[in-house]
C-alpha cells in the first residue's frame, strides 16, 4: 500500500486551520452537525466494553429496515463510509485487477484503489451530457480482468441520481460481465424525485455503502455500513474489519442507533429543509450570468462550470471569495476536475451565511 494524501483533504477548512475565517463555510457536504441535545439523546453509563464485530444486531437491522428483502445479516457496521470502502477496496482488488471508477467521484474511492497498485480506468460523467450513465460506454470501459466497478449514487459532487432502470442496467451489466458493483449511497435518504431501493438488492455482486455522516448530521460519531447478501463476501469483509480495527465504539454504535431510530421523524424535516435550501440556490443562479449547472436530484451538493472565466482565471477568484468574503466552495481540482467547475454544499451553513456565500460568489466573480 503506498498511500498519499488528496487535496480535498490537505485543503479542507479543518485541516487549513482557517475555520475561524470562514463566515459562509460552503465546503461541507452534509447537512447541519447535530447534537445530542437537538437529538433529545442523553448516554446513559455505557459499559465500555467490546462490541459484537459485525456491530450491534438492532442497528444493522435499523440500517436496512426500509427493505424487506434485507435483514441484519447483510448488513456490516463501519468506520464512517471511508471505512466500509476501505474494506471493500481491500478485499476485493489486488495489483494484477482493473477497476472501473466512475469520474468524478469521492476522493477516497479513486485513493484506496491508487494504494493497492491495481490498474485503474475510468469512466467519466460529464457536465455536457448532465452527469448521466451511458451504458454502452460503460461497458465498452470494461476489460477482461475487471474485478470492481465503482460509483456513488446519488452522485457526488453533482447531486445527480440514476433511475431505477439505469440502476438496474448497471447492477445487470456487471453481473454479466463476471464484476463486483460497488454503490456508494452516502445521500440516498435525501432525494427530491423516485427513492431507489438499496442497490445490494440487486443481486450478490452489488455491494452498497452508507453512513449516518451526511443526512443525518452526526459524522463525528464515524459510524458507516456495507450491505452485501453473499455469505462469502460479507465473512470476508468481516475478515477485514477485524484485522483492521476488530470492532466498533459502543458508543458510536448506540447514538447512531438512537438516530436511526429516529428516520421517520428526522428524515421528512430534513427533506423539507434541503429542499428548501435548494430552492434558494435555484433562484440565485437563474440570476446568476457567469454559471451553468445542473440542477440536484437529491443530496445538499451541486456543481457550477464558469461560463465566463473571472478576472485572473479561476483560481484567482477562489482566493478572492475565501480571503476577502470569508466564503469557501470545493474546486474542481478536489474532484479530478478543472478548476472551472466548483461544488457548494448548501445543506450545512445557516441560511442567512448560504445566503451571504451565495451574494459574494457573485461579487467575487465580477471583481
Amino acid at each position: 500500500m503506498r498511500y498519499t494524501r488528496t487535496p480535498i483533504e490537505v485543503e479542507s477548512p479543518e485541516e487549513g486551520g482557517a475555520c475561524q475565517n470562514i463566515r459562509s463555510n460552503l465546503v461541507e457536504s452534509s447537512i447541519a452537525d447535530r447534537s445530542l441535545s437537538q437529538l433529545n439523546i442523553s448516554i446513559p453509563d455505557l459499559t465500555l466494553q467490546y462490541t459484537g464485530h459485525r456491530g450491534g444486531e438492532r442497528l444493522r437491522q435499523l440500517v436496512v429496515s426500509e427493505e424487506p428483502s434485507l435483514n441484519y445479516e447483510n448488513v456490516l457496521i463501519t468506520t464512517g463510509t471511508a471505512g466500509a470502502l476501505f474494506i471493500v477496496a481491500t478485499s476485493l482488488l489486488a495489483a494484477q485487477d482493473h477497476v472501473l471508477i466512475v469520474q468524478p467521484n469521492y476522493a477516497i474511492n479513486l485513493a484506496t484503489p491508487r494504494a493497492i497498485g491495481c490498474e485503474i480506468g475510468y469512466f467519466d460523467l460529464t457536465f455536457d451530457n448532465a452527469f448521466r450513465v451511458d451504458l454502452d460506454a460503460l461497458e465498452a470501459s470494461i476489460q477482461p480482468n475487471t474485478r470492481l466497478i465503482s460509483m456513488t449514487n446519488p452522485h457526488n459532487p453533482s447531486g445527480q441520481m440514476m433511475t431505477r432502470n439505469e440502476l438496474e442496467s448497471v447492477a445487470k451489466l456487471a453481473k454479466n460481465k463476471g464484476c463486483y458493483l460497488l454503490i456508494d449511497e452516502i445521500y440516498k435518504d435525501i432525494t427530491f424525485g423516485e427513492a431507489l431501493p438499496i442497490a445490494a438488492t440487486l443481486g450478490e455482486h452489488v455491494i452498497s455503502v452508507g453512513s449516518v455522516s451526511k443526512c443525518f448530521g452526526i459524522p463525528g460519531t464515524r459510524i458507516g455500513w456495507l450491505i452485501n447478501t453473499s455469505d462469502r463476501l460479507m465473512e470476508t469483509f468481516l475478515a477485514a474489519k477485524e484485522q483492521i480495527n476488530i470492532c466498533g465504539s459502543v458508543v458510536d454504535e448506540w447514538i447512531a442507533e438512537n438516530v436511526l431510530s429516529q428516520r421517520q421523524t428526522l428524515l421528512p424535516a430534513t427533506s423539507v429543509d434541503v429542499k428548501a435550501r435548494l430552492d434558494i440556490v435555484t433562484s440565485w443562479v437563474g440570476r446568476e450570468e457567469f454559471l451553468d449547472w445542473i440542477q440536484p436530484q437529491a443530496g445538499m451538493v451541486c456543481i457550477f462550470r464558469l461560463k465566463k472565466i473571472p478576472n485572473g482565471g479561476p483560481t484567482a477568484f477562489y482566493n478572492r471569495l475565501a480571503t476577502m468574503h470569508g466564503v469557501w466552495v470545493a474546486p474542481g481540482r478536489w474532484f479530478e476536475m478543472d478548476d472551472i467547475f466548483f461544488r457548494i454544499g448548501y445543506g450545512w451553513p445557516d441560511l442567512k451565511d448560504l445566503e451571504y456565500g451565495l451574494e459574494k460568489i457573485s461579487v467575487a466573480l465580477r471583481e
